[in-house]
C-alpha cells in the first residue's frame, strides 16, 4: 500500500464581505416592516410577530463576526434578502467552476503539480448548482487536467469524505495525484429571514491536492495516517430543495426548501458524536491525546468546537492547538476544516501530529489524522 499525503492546499474568498452589524441592519428593517405590516392579524393571533436579531446574540451563541459572500447587495435589500447572482449562458465558465478554479490553481502550485498531472478531480460540497454535467467535469475541463472527474455530497464532511476517497485511489494505485475542491456557495441556499440560521453561512471555495508520498516534491506535506467515517441519519440539519419540488409546485418557495435546523438537538446530538469519533480513532492508531499537536476542526460553532476540543484534548487546549476561523469566514460548510487547516499548518514541525475533522448534515462526521513529513 503506497503512502499517501496531503501536499497542497488553496483558499479562494470572494472579494464581498458582510458584517454582523450589516446583517442585523437588514434583517431588522425586515422585522420592522413585516410586524408593521401585519399588526392586525398579529393582534388577531393570525400572524406570528418576527422578533428582531442583535450583534451581541449573533456572537455569544456563534462567534461569528464577518462573513465573505458572493454577492452583497441582493442580501442586504430588506425587500429581497437573497444573493442577486444572474444565470450565465451555457457556453460560459459556471459561477461554482469559476470559484473552484481560484483555489485550485493555489492548491496546485503550492504542491507543485501542474494540471496535467492530475489523474482526478472530486469537486466535494454541500450545495451543487446544477445536477449534470458534473460541476467537477467543467472544473476539469477549465483546468487542463487528465483522468476522470465526479461530484459528491457529504453535507459540510463533503471535503474530508473525498480525501478518504481520493486516498483509496491512490493506495490502490489506481490514481497518483487527485484534487479534492469545494466551492461553496453557502448564501445561495440560507434563508436571510430566519433569526436562527440568517448569520451561520459564508461562501468560499478551498481545494486540497492528495497525492501519493513517491511522488510529492513540495514541502510542508503532511502524511495521511488513516481516516474514519461515520453517519447517522438526522432531520435536524436539513434543506428540502431539489428536483422533485415541480412534482408539487405548492412547495415551492416554502422555507423549508432553504437551510434549516434544530440547533440546540446539533448540539447535544454532534458533540458525544464527533469527539468520540477522534478519539476513538486515535485510539485505533495507537494514539492518544497527549500525541496531538493540533485539532482542525469543522467551524460550525465556537461553543460546539470548544466543546468538542475540550473532550479531545481532556482539558481546555490553547487557540493555537484548536485555532478557529469562524469570527472571520463564517461556517462555510464543506470549506470549514479545509481553511482552518489551511491557515493553520505551516508552523508544525516533522512529526508533529494533528486531526482534520469535519462534521455536518446527514449526520456525517470524518476524522484524517495527519503527520507533518517534512
Amino acid at each position: 500500500m503506497r503512502k499517501v499525503v496531503l501536499s497542497g492546499s488553496g483558499l479562494y474568498t470572494p472579494p464581498a464581505t458582510i458584517s454582523n452589524e450589516e446583517l442585523v441592519t437588514s434583517f431588522n428593517t425586515y422585522v420592522d416592516t413585516h410586524n408593521r405590516t401585519h399588526a392586525d392579524a398579529i393582534a388577531r393571533g393570525e400572524r406570528e410577530r418576527l422578533e428582531s436579531s442583535n450583534v451581541d446574540f449573533i456572537e455569544r451563541v456563534s462567534g461569528i463576526r464577518n462573513r465573505f459572500v458572493i454577492e452583497k447587495e441582493g442580501i442586504l435589500d430588506p425587500e429581497r434578502m437573497v444573493p442577486d447572482i444572474p444565470e450565465r449562458p451555457t457556453g460560459e465558465l459556471s459561477v461554482q467552476a469559476e470559484l473552484a478554479v481560484a483555489s485550485a490553481k493555489p492548491a496546485l502550485a503550492a504542491a507543485g503539480k501542474s494540471p496535467s498531472e492530475v489523474d482526478a478531480v472530486i469537486v466535494a460540497c454541500s450545495s451543487l448548482q446544477r445536477p449534470y454535467p458534473a460541476m467537477a467535469v467543467e472544473v476539469q475541463h477549465a483546468l487542463g487536467c487528465g483522468g476522470f472527474a465526479f461530484d459528491m455530497n457529504v453535507a459540510c464532511s463533503s471535503a474530508t469524505f473525498a480525501i478518504r476517497l481520493a486516498a483509496g485511489m491512490i493506495a490502490d494505485g489506481n490514481a497518483d495525484t487527485v484534487l479534492v475542491v469545494s466551492p461553496e456557495i453557502c448564501s445561495g441556499q440560507i434563508n436571510f429571514r430566519d433569526r436562527e440560521s440568517h448569520f451561520i453561512f459564508g461562501d468560499a471555495s478551498t481545494s486540497v491536492v492528495v497525492e501519493a508520498q513517491d511522488t510529492c516534491r513540495a514541502p510542508g506535506a503532511f502524511e495521511i495516517l488513516g481516516s474514519k467515517l461515520v453517519t447517522q441519519f438526522s432531520n435536524n440539519l436539513r434543506s428540502n430543495f431539489g428536483f422533485l419540488i415541480w412534482s408539487a409546485p405548492e412547495g415551492i418557495g416554502k422555507p423549508d426548501k432553504l437551510f434549516h435546523l434544530r440547533g440546540q438537538s446539533v448540539f447535544k446530538e454532534v458533540v458525544p458524536l464527533v469527539s468520540g469519533l477522534i478519539l476513538d480513532h486515535l485510539h485505533e492508531l495507537g494514539y492518544g491525546p497527549a500525541d496531538l499537536k493540533r485539532t482542525w476542526l469543522h467551524q460550525a460553532n465556537r461553543n460546539m468546537n470548544d466543546l468538542i476540543a475540550r473532550k479531545v484534548w481532556g482539558r481546555e487546549p490553547s487557540p493555537a492547538e484548536s485555532p478557529l476561523a469562524l469570527a472571520r469566514y463564517a461556517n462555510t460548510s464543506a470549506c470549514a476544516s479545509i481553511i482552518v487547516f489551511h491557515e493553520f499548518r505551516d508552523d508544525l514541525s516533522e512529526g508533529d501530529l494533528g486531526v482534520l475533522c469535519s462534521f455536518g448534515g446527514g449526520y456525517s462526521a470524518a476524522n484524517i489524522v495527519l503527520k507533518k513529513v517534512n
